[in-house]
């Protein structure tokens, strides 16, 4: 395989959540916000680079909403380069980081950051399709790629 982007700008990753007494507290009520979010995706690995979103800026906290009240989670990403073919595998790895994560009342979508990539209209409707999504994850190859992202 070869690397489309050999040479990436690497960010410094911020830096971990400062907990509050109320966090371990059962009897508090927790919502999920933007920060919980990007915590769980920040330590995704890139599938060409021995690096996570979070150091390639791919994933970044201001651009995942969070809403509660609808179970609705949206995560934007931004691919290193214009055309990179990693961009749906780099979806799936989110996404399915998500749904394993989140409880199933939430509804994830992952979508490409508007005009930072060439194809970004065609990936975000593969992301989007539970069908193709469903296909994407019984290919055993394609599945070991994504846990081997995934994994921490």
């Amino acid at each position: 395989m070869e690397i489309e982007n050999t040479n990436p700008n690497v960010y410094q990753k911020c830096g971990e959540r400062e907990w509050v007494s109320t966090d371990e507290d059962d009897s508090v009520s927790d919502p999920f916000d933007t920060r919980e979010i990007f915590d769980l995706v920040r330590v995704i690995n890139d599938p060409e680079h021995p690096l996570t979103l979070e150091e390639l800026h791919v994933v970044q906290e201001d651009l995942i909403a969070v809403d509660n009240d609808k179970s609705e989670i949206k995560v934007n990403f931004t691919p290193t380069i214009p055309h990179c073919s990693m961009a749906t595998l780099i979806g799936l790895s989110i996404r399915v980081k998500l749904l394993r994560a989140l409880p199933p009342r939430f509804k994830v979508t992952v979508e490409i950051t508007p005009g930072t990539h060439s194809s970004e209209h065609a990936v975000n409707k593969q992301l989007a399709d539970k069908e193709r999504v469903a296909a994407a994850l019984e290919n055993t190859h394609l599945i070991e790629v994504i846990n081997q992202c995934i994994a921490v």
